[in-house]
């Protein structure tokens, strides 16, 4: 339980009394990654119900509007943030210590600013659809959110990270084979359980194409940082409710 609160606080804004992570070093944080798929779910279900609540009273693309920024909200809007920098530096098209500077750097650019506007409002419609569609859209949110975290594992196990430091450091190249192993178990009995078969393609479809993002990074990074991690949860997110279509 202690690394749940621990990852918790780590990527969302939900406030987690100290005691509660107690005892645990930043080293151990490491191996709280199998935990990422189950604190997507918590942030999932919360937003998914701000879009139940909200539904009857604004209508579909309102409600799947409050629910985005619910979401944005509670994570600090981190993985955006990662999107953001992320595009910024790889559609730079300057050479691999350019764009890591790019990625650095706090302003906002054009790239990173198209990217968040596509993302954003991508995920507004889509959720306005699956709403059309009588989707359970609690349980849609929870296992996009899942899927996310739990896919982005892709981008930390046999990948080295870009920089000499930063907080992707705790995750990318030191998360072991058993680790990612179980937190991809994890994440499919969650989207099945949710979702049943059509959870499980549309995890299948997230995982490759998160596959595919870390390995296309790889090459034009030479590595991961925690800029890309975000991008891979956003991204995942995204993928997984337009594989539910």
């Amino acid at each position: 339980m202690k690394l749940f609160f621990a990852t918790l606080s780590f990527i969302s804004r939900l406030p987690v009394p100290e005691r509660w992570v107690q005892g645990l070093d930043v080293a151990d944080y490491v191996r709280g990654i199998i935990t990422f798929p189950l604190v997507g779910v918590l942030l999932g279900a919360i937003s998914g119900g701000v879009l139940v609540i909200l539904q009857p009273w604004c209508g579909a693309p309102l409600a799947a509007l409050f629910c985005v920024l619910a979401l944005a909200l509670l994570t600090g809007g981190f993985h955006l943030d990662g999107l953001a920098d992320t595009c910024d530096g790889v559609f730079s098209a300057r050479r691999r210590e350019r764009m890591l500077e790019i990625m650095r750097d706090s302003r906002l650019g054009t790239q990173g600013g198209l990217a968040l506007v596509f993302v954003l409002a991508a995920k507004i419609l889509t959720l306005s659809e699956l709403q059309l569609r009588d989707a359970p859209m609690i349980a849609a949110l929870a296992a996009a959110c899942a899927a996310g975290r739990g896919c982005s594992v892709l981008l930390m196990f046999g990948h080295r990270y870009a920089r000499e430091e930063g907080l992707g450091n705790l995750f990318i190249g030191k998360v072991s084979g058993r680790d990612t192993s179980v937190t991809l178990i994890i994440t499919a009995l969650v989207t099945i359980g949710l979702l049943g078969a059509k959870g499980l393609i549309a995890l299948l479809v997230t995982l490759a194409a998160v596959f595919l993002l870390g390995q296309m990074l790889k090459r034009t990074l030479g590595g991961q940082t925690g800029d890309t991690l975000g991008a891979a949860i956003e991204l995942g997110e995204l993928i997984f409710l337009l594989a539910l279509l």
